[in-house]
């Protein structure tokens, strides 16, 4: 029997406005539960957040797509835009060719085309080259797994490319065979669930028993192979229901502007991030959003406050947000509307995390996502009586 094995369990878009309706989730195994301020951001900028321990202008992992025309590896795909979009713009379709894509050019993390126009493609780049999931995977700076390499502790992460139930079986037998003291297990499936059916429906409440379950399985597991098992379990956000569609990209499509040569953007499904040319386009974009009812700019003070400004605008050189419960539709990460959606503003009700604990030694200070990664480097410095130098379980 090893000495201590700790557990960190997240489950994506596990708002802690969802939980408050559910008392009794992990009541037995982690009582102990906390609401987390969110980063600004999806979970783009939200995963490399719990990761690393820092914030968006720290690690510069924040939005996927940027103007980049100098770096972008996509100009081979431009011949694209010649076949009709009635096929392209199928999901299926991007499905295949996102898959083929990132095979082609060697990406490590997650990678989706979305909708990203075949016509503008060779505008963009992609900021997740390298998975957060792995080591050296940030964009800027080290990361947990980079912080359990040197402390050579061998440890359990998912494998995002299996499915849910893989890796849960993949956990429990590196728990049998006692070959781990830390493990990060991610779990997707509930903000799968969520975009599709809204949170308030009640398929939420059959995924999350299903997760109590597995948990409740590991867990006992565990017990039976160490002495002491501590467990966290938390989210990167919540989730809102979209009820409000915008159409944005057609308001500034009239403004008679050219992309590629007035202004680029990216439409995400929350916020447009515009970078301008010329000073008419910038003055032109900005009148035109100032009129729009369902959203406002974001102000640099803001974007400090929440640690997501770039001062050399590489993320966008101006930051339009929707209100909680809009969505921009259509949008570079689609065509039709889904039922929900996050991020949002960082204090909107629906936008905080949450972090249950089965042990209440948590520091009073644990009050943002980032925070988590404090937990975790808690967890690997006190070294468990006895160590393994074998390989890591990665």
């Amino acid at each position: 029997m090893q000495e201590r094995l700790d557990l960190f369990i997240m489950i994506d878009a596990c708002g802690w406005e969802i939980i408050q309706q559910r008392p009794r989730f992990l009541q037995d195994i982690a009582p102990h539960r906390r609401k987390l301020e969110s980063v600004f951001g999806y979970s783009s900028a939200c995963v490399p957040s719990i990761l690393s321990g820092r914030w968006p202008d720290e690690h510069q992992n924040w939005c996927y797509f940027i103007h980049d025309p100098q770096n972008s590896p996509f100009a081979s795909l431009r011949w694209l835009r010649w076949i009709p979009k009635a096929f392209t713009g199928r999901r299926i379709v991007r499905r295949y060719l996102t898959k083929w894509v990132k095979q082609r050019l060697g990406f490590q993390g997650y990678f989706d085309l979305y909708n990203i126009p075949f016509h503008h493609i060779h505008l963009y780049d992609f900021t997740e080259k390298k998975s957060p999931l792995k080591p050296q995977g940030m964009n800027r700076g080290q990361n947990i797994f980079d912080q359990l390499q040197q402390a050579k502790i061998p440890y359990f992460v998912t494998d995002p490319s299996l499915t849910e139930e893989i890796n849960r079986d993949a956990l429990d037998n590196s728990i049998r065979s006692e070959t781990i003291h830390f493990a990060f297990q991610y779990w997707a499936g509930l903000d799968g669930l969520l975009h599709r059916v809204g949170n308030q429906s009640p398929e939420i409440d059959t995924k999350l028993s299903e997760y109590e379950r597995w948990i409740d399985r590991t867990v006992a597991l565990a017990r039976k192979h160490y002495r002491e098992v501590n467990v966290h379990v938390f989210s990167d956000h919540g989730m809102a229901n979209c009820d409000i569609h915008l159409d944005l990209a057609s308001q500034i499509e009239t403004l008679g502007l050219r992309i590629g040569f007035d202004y680029n953007v990216v439409y995400d499904s929350t916020m447009a991030r515009f970078w301008f040319f010329n000073a008419l386009a910038k003055k032109r974009i900005t009148k035109a959003l100032q009129s729009v009812n369902e959203g406002r700019i974001m102000g640099d003070d803001e974007l400090k406050q929440f640690r997501a400004y770039f001062e050399d605008g590489k993320f966008g050189e101006l930051i339009f947000l929707v209100q909680e419960g809009t969505l921009i539709v259509p949008s570079h990460m689609g065509e039709r509307p889904i039922r929900a959606m996050h991020g949002y503003h960082p204090h909107a009700p629906q936008s905080y995390a949450t972090l249950f604990s089965s042990t209440t030694d948590v520091p009073e200070d644990i009050t943002h996502i980032p925070h988590i990664h404090r937990l975790m480097l808690r967890a690997i410095s006190r070294p468990a009586a006895s160590t393994h130098d074998h390989a890591l379980a990665a």
